[in-house]
């Protein structure tokens, strides 16, 4: 197969996942999560129910396509922190980016999906399992940014703080948005909550992982 018939079957992919998550998406938003079936998420983009599980094998995904990068960001932080810059100011220059862009993984995706998350026992609990991940992903690139055992206590701990840090953040977000708050004054108020909180472990874990 050439090289162009293969970006054209990559292409119809992304497609075909695009329109099934923006459907799946859309039936969810109106009706909420745990009302929708698969069948129904089918029939609405117009392909087999095959075809949705081999793209989303769990209903859930549908709601949380974007979880790789969710999950992954301190870790992939840390990994391409900058000569002089240790693993907390990493973490705390991607988070804040984050939220100056108004990322939907800091807590900025809108009313309407932060309702449907907090309604869906499913999706909560999907939501704890990606927190849970974020941590373990975190303290593994810890582990082999500083040449230390994948079980050795220091960085399962740093990443454990670093974590707790985000998840509170995160919590935060989500709550101001559910209560109505505009996105800039969101923005702005977590801007101040992430400066105290990442600035209390400064004294701790400011010098930890900084590359040479």
């Amino acid at each position: 197969m050439g090289m162009e018939q293969l970006g054209l079957r990559e292409l119809k992919k992304r497609q075909t996942r695009d329109n099934i998550s923006r459907h799946a998406t859309r039936l969810f938003m109106e009706r909420g999560f745990d009302n929708v079936t698969i069948a129904e998420i089918a029939a609405a983009a117009q392909v087999s129910k095959m075809t949705v599980t081999n793209y989303f094998p769990r209903k859930e995904d549908l709601a949380w396509e974007l979880n790789e990068r969710f999950a992954d960001m301190p870790a992939n932080a840390v990994r391409a922190r900058r000569p002089g810059e240790g693993a907390l100011a990493a973490v705390r220059a991607a988070y804040l980016t984050q939220v100056a862009e108004r990322d939907p993984m800091a807590g900025f995706a809108g009313p309407q999906f932060a309702r449907m998350v907090a309604d869906s026992p499913v999706l909560a609990s999907r939501l704890r399992q990606f927190h849970d991940y974020r941590e373990k992903s975190l303290a593994q690139a810890l582990a082999e940014e500083t040449g230390t055992a994948a079980d050795d206590l220091v960085p399962r701990l740093v990443a454990a703080q670093l974590n707790t840090v985000l998840r509170l953040l995160f919590d935060e977000t989500v709550r101001l948005v559910l209560e109505g708050g505009e996105q800039d004054a969101v923005a702005e108020r977590i801007t101040r909550d992430a400066e105290t909180a990442f600035a209390a472990l400064e004294p701790s874990f400011g010098d930890y992982a900084v590359r040479t």
